[in-house]
């Protein structure tokens, strides 16, 4: 294996981390920011791009560090290393509600594909990258834009799901329809469009976006019930407004209810 090979354990149901451990000289690497705990006797290292290279010299880090800077990413990514003797572990946590999904890239052909933010930590030597879309209608309309993540190698990464997830392997031709927002990921073989909704009223009034990402197999693809850009908007949505008092999402009384007590 040219990846380290480490063991791991997810903790929780609805706010989970993941717990690695490491062997002496095993690392494992992650976004910044999701780093939760660490035993005593782990270094940690701030690196340019994934480092799963060596030797790449100045300019290939400059390489890698721009493919993250194009997913929307941090140019910097942190690694984490057991240079002692003896097992130590080190902790990281989801970034909301939802699940944490293993992912052994070397049972899913050394490849596999996920949206901009769903990376969580990976085993050194897994390279992080960037798959871009060869189709104008997954580029203009695919709710991930023209560039996805792509991880490389033979070891084991986490990404994560918001709300529930739901994993699906699709037979050779299957096809499954999906709102853009709620694609995980899925392996190198699922072939990804994107679907008019049709209809004038399904496009108008229907409230559900006017495109479906299509998925069509061989291979398996992980699905999540709550998108965070979901939870963001009905956070916003809900959210009083400036200088006003909230009313309860339940009023029967509404606007009305701030004309009787003066709000407007």
């Amino acid at each position: 294996m040219n990846a380290h090979e480490i063991d791991y354990e997810i903790h929780g149901e609805e706010m989970q981390f993941v717990e690695i451990e490491l062997d002496p000289q095993e690392a494992v690497i992650a976004e910044s920011g999701s780093f939760m705990m660490m035993d005593d006797g782990i270094k940690m290292e701030t690196i340019f791009g994934d480092g799963s290279q060596k030797n790449q010299g100045f300019f290939g880090k400059i390489l890698g560090a721009g493919k993250r800077i194009l997913t929307g990413e941090s140019m910097f990514m942190t690694a984490f290393y057991n240079n002692l003797t003896g097992k130590r572990k080190v902790s990281f946590a989801s970034p909301y509600p939802g699940k944490i999904i293993p992912i052994d890239l070397s049972e899913a052909g050394g490849k596999f594909i996920c949206q901009k933010d769903a990376f969580l930590c990976a085993a050194k030597g897994v390279s992080i990258g960037i798959e871009f879309s060869k189709r104008l209608g997954r580029g203009l309309f695919g709710g991930e834009g023209f560039i996805m993540q792509k991880l490389e190698g033979d070891g084991m990464a986490f990404i994560h799901a918001g709300g529930n997830m739901y994993e699906r392997t699709l037979e050779v031709g299957e096809i499954l329809r999906v709102d853009t927002g709620c694609i995980v990921g899925f392996t190198q073989n699922v072939d990804y469009d994107i679907e008019f909704v049709g209809g004038i009223k399904n496009s108008i009034f229907g409230g559900e976006g006017l495109f479906f990402a299509k998925l069509q197999g061989p291979g398996k693809v992980y699905i999540q019930s709550l998108p965070f850009s979901r939870l963001a908007d009905r956070v916003i949505a809900s959210a009083p407004q400036a200088g006003g008092r909230d009313k309860g999402e339940g009023s029967i009384l509404g606007g009305i209810g701030n004309l009787l007590d003066g709000d407007n």
